[in-house]
């Protein structure tokens, strides 16, 4: 091989190896809270860098508590991305002190997101039982007048915060995250345009399969373990009749569990489905004695590795379950 040539690379290769670790270096800490934010934000940084992720492994929002580890990821962020308080009220405190020198980004304010409201009373649990609130849930077994509940803007704690469980609120939420990032690190701004731009393709296929795979099941009427599920139903019309919970950090008491039994037992056969990070026997008290089946419906993604590709599989993991489920004879 030619001497000269020989020298050339020795002297080029560390060049591109320190070009690529100076890249590297300029890319903003980025941390985000839950699974779903992050392979958002991830997507949208590929080629950029990696954000971080507090919430991590099989552990729920509603339930963490905060690590040291994740109090210096906070400190030390240029930019945070989290849902907000009614999802990870865990976080409030903290962004308020340790996130005072990052931009932070409060996801559930991001403009063009379609909001719903909780749903309380009847199969979804009486905090208030007056014939208001029972009246309020009857479309769940009565034509699915579901933007009767959809909103705009509503105060923290009004709304479901399972915001991304609807691909076309991950798609407004990915426009945010991109505006955040671009107004953070404007010397990578086209990478994240073109990531943002690629995203939303990617999430217009997903929302087209997902039609495709549950259009089959969708009249099916079915039980889930909490209240989360709502923007998929809204989305694809599928038919959740009722919960065991609203909020699975308050467990149910018998009284509970009995009224979603004999829910069970008048819809006829059906499925009730758990969640990985909550206790599943209650599922099997619920359906004891019905024609009902039990599935495992994963919503903040607790089984799956964190990465860009998370959000597709877990949306994929919904739509397969109700099917795999609600298409099993009794």
């Amino acid at each position: 091989m030619n001497m000269k040539l020989v020298m050339s690379l020795s002297l080029a290769i560390p060049a591109i190896l320190l070009a690529g670790a100076s890249k590297a270096a300029d890319a903003p800490a980025v941390v985000t809270s839950i699974k779903p934010i992050h392979s958002l934000v991830s997507a949208i940084m590929q080629g950029v860098g990696t954000p971080e992720l507090i919430v991590d492994g099989a552990a729920s929002p509603h339930t963490y508590n905060l690590k040291p580890s994740d109090a210096s990821a906070l400190q030390s962020a240029k930019v945070i991305f989290w849902v907000g308080p009614g999802l990870e009220a865990f976080l409030e405190k903290p962004l308020e002190s340790l996130g005072s020198g990052a931009s932070i980004a409060e996801l559930e304010d991001a403009p063009g997101l379609v909001k719903l409201k909780f749903r309380e009373g009847g199969a979804f649990e009486a905090h208030d039982d007056g014939d208001e609130a029972e009246a309020g849930h009857e479309h769940e077994e009565a034509g699915h007048d579901h933007d009767a509940h959809a909103e705009g803007d509503h105060g923290h704690g009004e709304f479901d915060t399972h915001l991304w469980l609807d691909p076309m609120n991950a798609e407004a939420m990915a426009a945010e995250i991109t505006t955040t990032l671009v107004a953070a690190d404007p010397a990578n701004a086209l990478t994240y345009q073109a990531n943002a731009k690629a995203l939303d393709a990617k999430i217009d296929a997903l929302d087209r399969e997902i039609t495709d795979i549950v259009t089959p099941v969708k009249e099916k009427p079915f039980i889930v373990f909490h209240d989360a599920y709502q923007y998929f139903e809204h989305r694809y019309a599928v038919r959740v009749a009722g919960s065991i919970t609203v909020s699975p950090e308050n467990m149910p008491g018998a009284e509970r569990v009995s009224e979603i039994h004999k829910k069970v037992a008048d819809l006829g056969a059906t499925c009730v489905f758990a969640e990985p990070q909550f206790e599943p026997r209650l599922v099997n008290v619920v359906i004891e004695g019905t024609d009902a089946k039990a599935g495992v419906l994963d919503p903040e993604a607790a089984t799956l590795e964190a990465g860009p590709d998370l959000y597709f599989t877990l949306m994929r993991g919904i739509a397969n379950s109700m099917k795999d489920c609600l298409s099993r004879e009794s």
